[in-house]
Formats: C-alpha cells, structure tokens, sequence
C-alpha cells in the first residue's frame, strides 16, 4: 500500500513539474557556422539575454520560452530543411533567421503552416514590400542604410564611390538602395561590380576599383566575403574610405578585419551600444553585466530587440496560445515602447521600426559613433 502511495506521489510531482516546465517553442535557423558565424552568435546572445531574463521571472503566462537554434551553414537550402524540422517540432514561431536568400527560402512554409517569422535578421524590402502576414520585421531595411550611407559620402565631398555588391537578392536589394542615394553633384557611381555568393572571388574586381581611383566603397556583402575583399584591396595599394552595411556590424567582423578595421564605416540599426542613456541598452547592459559579459555589441542590440518584441507578442496572445492568435497579437502591436523605441503594426505594414546611423571603428577596434 505504502509503495502505491508512492507511486501515486511520484506521478503527481511529475505532472506537476511537467505543467510548471510548459514550455513555449521558438525556432531559428542560421549561419552558426560558415561566413556569417560571429555575427549570428552575437545576434543569439543577445536574444538569449532577454529571454533568460524572461524565464527567470517565470515566463509569459505561465510558460517558460524555449528557443531552438538550428545551423544551416548560411546556405538558403539548408535553412528551407531546418525551418521545416522546427516546424514538425511544433514551434510556434521562427525567429531570428539570418540572411535574405535564405528567409526568402522559408516564406512558403509560413503561409502553408500559418507561423509568424519574428525580426528575421535582414533588412531586404522584399520582406517588407508587399506586406507579409507572417513577417514582422524589427530593423530597419537595407535600402534605407545604403542611401543614407552614399549621401553621407557625398556629402563630405567624396566625387568617386564605388560599388561591390554580392549577386544575390540582398545585394541587389542594397545596391537599389545605394543607388537612390546618388544625387547631384554625384549621380552614378564610378564603378559597380558584383561578385558571386557561394565562391566569392575578387581577383579581377580589385584592379577594376584600383585604376578607378574611387575615393570611397559601398562593400554589399557579409561576413568573411567582406573582410577577403577588402584585405585584398589593401593589398593592392586602394586607400578608399570603405562602408558596409549592418549585417556586418559585430564585434567578430571586426576582429577578422584586424589592422583593416580602423576607420571602416558600418551602417547600424539601433542606439549606440554604450550610449545607456538609451533604455533597451541600459537594460541589455544591466544583464550583460549579470551574466559577467564584457559588454554588448550592435548585433547582440538586434537580438535583444527582436526577443522584445516576440515576447511582447507572445503576451497579448495568451495563454491558449497558437501560432494564429500570436499572429493576430503581433498585429495589433501600436507604438509599444521597447526601450525608447516604439514598435507599431498593422495588417498594412510590418516594417516595425526605421532607426539608421553611421559608425566607425575606432584605433580601439570598437564602433564609436
């Protein structure tokens, strides 16, 4: 008799850890290992900052969130096949997937499932332009960087710019961005170049931006294509002022640029990352410095923000939660203040916020603005 009461003990402990341990399942995939790899781990570690924070306080209604980070190697295949394991996983969103070509690659899994995608880390006007009902962007788009960034150019009297794009859907994106910003008196760009994907090879776009003497680079691509290129037009003696965009604003890029990283404009999609007069990053910063951190970086600032606003969704959806009512919550979502930043959507747009700015690396290897 006392065994079968201790049966019956036991299972009720489980199922009563089992209820307290519901968990809400989230689902990204991305480059954890290939060409984009430091960028996405800043980016996770900042998501993970918040969500832990956010379990520690016992979750959002009663559940605790539980996201699952899948690698596809940076490659649009790979991420169609994880986003589909996740979704037979029973995620109730994806979040967080990094690059143009590979969200783009999952968005028929989105209508055919009727699951949200959360901050995919892109700022492709194709995700943005026609309206999605199951993208909600945070961040601002590539367009609006690279226009701002070549008017700047311009601005501080810079005659020859260049162009070196990726040939992929983000570069073409960029660069129809980039291109909108030359305005008189600089109205085209002296040269502008693609490169492939898959085998980026600058061997014979080198000497093209050489002999045209372009006193400034648009560099459209990411991660180690990028810091290649750019080490091989310091080989050949260009000294231009080189921009890149905010795929590439993290700590890691900087690091594998080295001695090339001083001086390198990269465009950034939220307050400056040590400026804690700005709440989302006092408050990133107070749980980096819990956890024993260093600092936190611009990447890390996008997943901090993108974690805000899923977990502000997953809120108002309740707790009879389904991947439809999180839909339906993220779209009643109206000037919702994330830190001094105010997020809105509505079945007509989901661009979520606008905010650009310039950076620079300093001698010290860190962006200052």
């Amino acid at each position: 008799m006392k065994s079968l009461r201790a049966i019956v003990w036991l299972m009720a402990g489980l199922l009563a850890h089992g209820a307290a341990m519901a968990q809400i399942k989230v689902g990204q995939t991305a480059g954890f290992t290939g060409p984009v790899a430091a960028g996405v781990k800043e980016i996770t570690d900042g998501a993970r900052l918040y969500l832990d924070a956010v379990n520690a306080k016992g979750g959002v209604n009663g559940q605790t969130i539980e996201l699952i980070s899948l690698d596809d190697n940076f490659k649009p295949a790979e991420a169609a096949k994880n986003a589909k394991k996740l979704i037979d996983q029973g995620v109730v969103a994806l979040f967080l997937t990094r690059g143009t070509p590979h969200s783009q690659a999952i968005l028929p899994l989105l209508a055919e499932h009727k699951l949200p995608l959360v901050g995919p880390s892109t700022g492709a006007m194709a995700l943005h332009q026609p309206v999605n009902p199951w993208v909600f962007n945070v961040r601002a788009t590539y367009q609006r960087e690279a226009e701002r960034a070549v008017s700047h150019l311009a601005s501080i009297g810079m005659q020859k710019i260049a162009i070196i794009q990726v040939d992929d859907p983000f570069g073409a994106d960029a660069a129809t961005g980039a291109l909108k910003g030359f305005k008189a008196p600089v109205t085209a760009p002296v040269l502008h170049e693609k490169y492939d994907r898959t085998k980026p090879d600058f061997s014979a776009i080198v000497p093209k931006v050489v002999a045209s003497q372009a006193q400034a680079i648009m560099f459209i691509g990411s991660g180690d294509a990028v810091v290649d290129g750019i080490n091989q037009l310091r080989a050949a003696g260009s000294r231009a002022q080189l921009v890149t965009l905010s795929n590439n604003a993290s700590a890691g890029f900087v690091k594998s640029l080295k001695d090339h990283a001083r001086g390198t404009i990269v465009s950034q999609v939220f307050p400056y990352e040590r400026s804690l007069a700005a709440p989302i990053v006092k408050e990133a910063h107070d749980l980096a410095v819990a956890k024993g951190l260093a600092e936190v970086s611009p990447a890390m600032l996008e997943g901090f923000a993108a974690a805000k606003v899923l977990v502000e969704g997953l809120r108002r959806a309740g707790k009879d939660l389904t991947r439809s009512s999180l839909q339906r919550a993220l779209d009643s979502m109206n000037r919702v203040d994330i830190g001094g930043l105010e997020v809105s959507y509505s079945p007509g747009d989901h661009t979520g916020l606008v905010y650009s700015e310039l950076s620079i690396v300093g001698s010290d290897g860190r962006f200052k603005r």
